[in-house]
């Protein structure tokens, strides 16, 4: 499982926590958490904190998707 540096980054970058995070995303911090890690999480969890961060959900779901792809976003 590797971790997505990029929605990392991406919280960092607008100065959250995880906490925060998964709060304006509507889902458990523990939720959020399992995404930032790398885990699977469903579409819908997807779609809520690809909301909080403007950026296109289906990249949970790419395979090569790396971080620099992912700066676009």
């Amino acid at each position: 499982m590797k971790r997505r540096i990029w929605l990392i980054t991406l919280r960092n970058n607008i100065g959250i926590t995880q906490e925060k995070a998964a709060e304006l995303a509507g889902v458990k911090r523990s939720t959020y958490t399992k995404a930032e890690n790398g885990s699977s999480i469903s579409v819908k969890t997807a779609q809520k904190i690809a909301n909080v961060f403007d950026f296109d959900w289906t990249l949970f779901f790419e395979n090569n998707c790396d971080e620099k792809g992912q700066k676009t976003a």
